[in-house]
């Protein structure tokens, strides 16, 4: 496993790549050696680097004080939650055992301490401790700038003790750089943006012995980050934390900061597409680039650098996708957060609106009054919503909002690439794929992601054809995965009608042309109460299966060859498939079994898998979506 992981991976790579490779293997081995240890990280004099954010915290709202209240009381109680899990409750008196670092909050083990250096840990292949996201996570220290900010509305003492303990726990059993919680530079990054949140809310109301501290780890994530950067085929988000986080730690130690923050503004126009949608075809991982750069402009304005009009534009841009977006998710979600109270129900969302905050631009999306509207500022009363047809020619995807039979629809079609640089490692085998809510509400779905590192089969299904409503010919992806993160052969989309016009659009992909002689075709079609999926195969008739997923919490009745969905024992659709050849099936104990969504990273619930099997030729057949009258 691991050696076809290490030959699918060099099949991507170009001979710059592999020398880049071969450079930052002996870096690590040279680091191993000579980098390890406090002694070499010095004691820093530190700088602000959000010099205004305390006076924006004080202007909280009585909505963001609450939730800032409650979030601090559950973790000054001893329970943290991220990813869908609950890590086991502590006792107030003692919230940071050194294990807590190191534990896995599923299996209940302990990844390797500080005695391990942190690139001999098998992260990717060794699923014997469980996700490496769950102990990442706590690790990322994202819970002390919530503790300070509730410090600064309430003058809690026990929340700034608090925060001395953890930094000092984190510190002792964390040194340069033993232990996973230095393996990954996004990592590093994201836990450095925490520590410099939280300096800089509280100041000289931390103690000496924290500052300190809160320096050393400060001065090794800064010699760390550019030493060992993302490149090449792994230059993704990670790049983008990674660049941020160097930009922000160079102002924290009065370092030259151009270098990154130029790096950071080329990184946001290859990764938020000039159409605004997100280049690795994942809204929420365009959302996570997106706070990244805007806390980045943040500090930039702080001290008196603007951010350059092209790339407030490019962020503007992001704003309005997310707005034609709706509540539609596709592609890869791991819920990374920069500014956060933890779970939250529309992060892309939040980040227009903060977008928008920040820009003193009119928020196309329904502010929410959360922290990160508590940080980058809350914008004016909302836009209109966006109605209408809308193509994303960048990113390849359509969108359509408007009213069907008295309820307001969001139509969404995927005819775009399978994701970003050679591995399109957050990509799905999602090619001409539907997803559609009603009032709001999901009512086709993406299937979501479920785990990552641990998700052994279960990774390959959520992100496979299959799963997707889409057609696939004999149950196999349009797009060949070789790895969690990579794929050997990819879909090529493209949407076909040209000029749009505003009730139809056709688009197709080329992914089983290879090995099964056929092109996919897709249709899609609205006229007044309806939505018709004509779908063809060009080149060679095949048995096909086309799947609609829906969303949880719907309950499905089959009549012949119609199925009618409800939600609360109220119908809102009827799918009208070519014959009645058609099986329902929801859950299931192994992959492809029945209908699975993943709602949350960690998380998936049974929900209603609707699959036609028939013959497709180059004539089509053709599946009829009519929206219901409340």
């Amino acid at each position: 496993m691991k050696l076809s992981w290490y030959v699918n991976r060099l099949r991507n790579m170009e001979p710059a790549e592999i020398a880049h490779r071969l450079v930052e293997k002996a870096r690590k081995l040279a680091s191993k050696k000579r980098h390890q240890g406090w002694s070499g990280a010095g004691n820093p004099t530190l700088h602000p680097v959000f010099p205004n954010l305390p006076s924006r915290v004080l202007a909280a709202s009585p909505g963001q004080r609450r939730a800032v209240a409650e979030a601090a009381a559950d973790f000054l109680a001893g329970r943290y939650a991220a990813l869908g899990r609950q890590w086991p409750e502590r006792d107030p008196g003692a919230l940071f055992p050194p294990e807590l670092w190191r534990l896995d909050p599923v299996t209940q083990a302990l990844w390797p301490d500080s005695a391990t250096y942190a690139f001999d840990i098998d992260f990717r292949h060794d699923g014997s401790r469980g996700d490496v996201k769950y102990v990442w996570e706590i690790n990322r220290l994202q819970f002390l700038p919530v503790l300070a900010a509730h410090h600064l509305l309430q003058d809690d003492e026990a929340s700034l003790g608090t925060i001395e303990a953890a930094l000092i726990s984190w510190h002792d059993a964390n040194p340069p750089y033993g232990g996973v919680a230095w393996a990954s530079g996004i990592e590093v990054a994201l836990r450095a943006i925490s520590i410099m949140l939280t300096l800089d809310m509280l100041g000289h109301r931390l103690s000496d012995n924290f500052r300190s501290k809160a320096g050393e780890i400060l001065s090794a994530s800064a010699f760390w980050l550019p030493r060992f950067p993302s490149r090449f085929s792994s230059a993704n988000n990670h790049l983008v934390a990674e660049l941020a986080g160097e930009y922000l730690l160079a102002i924290s130690l009065g370092h030259d900061a151009d270098r990154p923050w130029q790096d950071l503004l080329a990184e946001l126009d290859k990764q938020i597409l000039p159409d605004g949608s997100g280049a690795e075809q994942t809204p929420t991982y365009a959302a996570f680039t997106a706070e990244l750069v805007l806390l980045s402009a943040m500090a930039a304005r702080d001290a008196g650098t603007p951010l350059p009009q092209q790339a407030g534009q490019r962020l503007a841009a992001f704003a309005d996708f997310i707005a034609w977006l709706g509540t539609g998710e596709f592609g890869d979600n791991d819920e990374g957060r920069v500014v956060t109270l933890g779970a939250e129900a529309d992060y892309a969302s939040s980040v227009a609106a903060a977008i928008a905050g920040f820009l003193g631009a009119p928020s196309p999306v329904a502010a929410p009054d959360d922290f990160r509207g508590l940080v980058f500022g809350t914008p004016s009363d909302p836009l209109p919503h966006p109605s209408g047809l809308h193509g994303f020619a960048d990113g390849g995807l359509s969108v359509w909002r408007g009213d069907i039979a008295g309820r307001q629809v969001a139509l969404r079609f995927d005819h775009g690439p399978l994701g970003y640089l050679s591995i399109a490692a957050h990509g799905h085998a999602d090619a001409l794929s539907l997803t559609l809510d009603i009032d709001g509400e999901p009512i086709l779905v993406d299937p979501g992601t479920y785990l990552y590192g641990s998700g052994g089969v279960w990774r390959e299904w959520f992100r496979s054809t299959p799963a997707h409503n889409t057609l696939n010919l004999g149950g196999q992806s349009q797009s060949t995965m070789s790895g969690a993160f990579n794929w050997s052969h990819k879909a090529t989309a493209r949407r076909l009608d040209h000029p749009p016009t505003q009730d139809w659009l056709t688009a197709e992909h080329d992914g089983y042309e290879r090995r099964f002689g056929a092109r996919h075709q897709r249709q899609v079609r609205w006229d007044g109460g309806s939505i018709t999926v004509h779908d063809r195969l060009i080149g060679t008739a095949q048995p096909a299966e086309i799947v609609f997923q829906l969303a949880s919490g719907l309950d499905v009745e089959r009549d012949g060859n119609v199925v009618t969905a409800s939600r609360n024992g109220i119908s809102v659709m009827r799918i009208t498939l070519p014959s009645d050849s058609v099986t329902i099936a929801s859950g299931g104990e192994f992959p492809g079994s029945g209908g699975w969504v993943s709602p949350r990273f960690g998380i998936k619930l049974p929900a209603p898998r609707i699959a036609w099997r028939g013959r497709v030729d180059a004539a089509g057949v053709a599946s009829v979506l009519t929206v219901l009258q409340h």
